[in-house]
């Protein structure tokens, strides 16, 4: 795919959304960055309702530790996994207390040193909650980049590495967005419903669907 398509199909997805964000409630950087350590196999709409009950009673990491590992599973439990989430979570709140003041840190590395927390977290938090261009990519966003022939790699880390180099600039702070909201309902993984797709006509799957 050359650089003209790319920039067309940014522009494209900007023009039907202009201000995208991510579908998880929250407020303030430790809020996102514990719903994001409860998504993983979970829906959003699931860990929301589930931050809908915590973050009223707890939403600092140590509001979180305060309440104990019995208590956040309690407020938890409807989200898959919840065991392992709470436990990387309360993991999570003590270093943050210990070692970074209560606050989520902004560089990847000591975000990546949380429990729980690999290279899509991080760059999740570096770019939804502090503005770093960042894109993370899930299994959304490696399906899309690789079906519509925006960046194909292997790997979730060569797909980002491919985005990080071919997106224009103009579009790197929400590409993130763009391509994840894209795959969720739209390049669906089954059957991508590209006879509703607003970027069909540039896009270079072989096999498109008219759904």
């Amino acid at each position: 795919m050359n650089a003209h398509k790319r920039h067309a199909i940014f522009a494209r997805l900007r023009e039907h959304n202009p201000e995208p964000t991510t579908e998880l409630n929250w407020s303030t950087p430790f809020e996102l960055l514990a719903a994001v350590l409860m998504s993983a196999q979970a829906t959003d709409v699931g860990v929301n309702k589930a931050t809908d009950r915590l973050f009223p009673v707890a939403n600092t990491p140590a509001a979180i530790l305060a309440l104990g590992l019995d208590g956040l599973k309690e407020h938890i439990k409807t989200i898959g996994l919840y065991n392992t989430k709470a436990e990387n979570l309360m993991k999570t709140c003590r270093l943050l207390v210990d070692n970074h003041d209560g606050q989520v840190p902004r560089t990847r590395q000591a975000l990546e040193a949380l429990p729980g927390v690999g290279r899509k977290t991080a760059n999740v938090i570096l770019n939804t909650a502090f503005g770093e261009p960042t894109i993370a990519v899930d299994t959304h966003i490696f399906r899309v980049s690789n079906r519509t022939g925006l960046a194909k790699g292997k790997d979730v880390v060569e797909v980002e590495q491919r985005l990080m180099r071919h997106v224009p600039r103009e579009f790197r702070q929400d590409a993130h967005h763009w391509l994840i909201l894209h795959g969720r309902y739209t390049c669906v993984a089954r059957k991508p419903r590209c006879g509703s797709c607003v970027i069909e006509d540039l896009c270079e799957y072989p096999d498109k669907l008219d759904l």
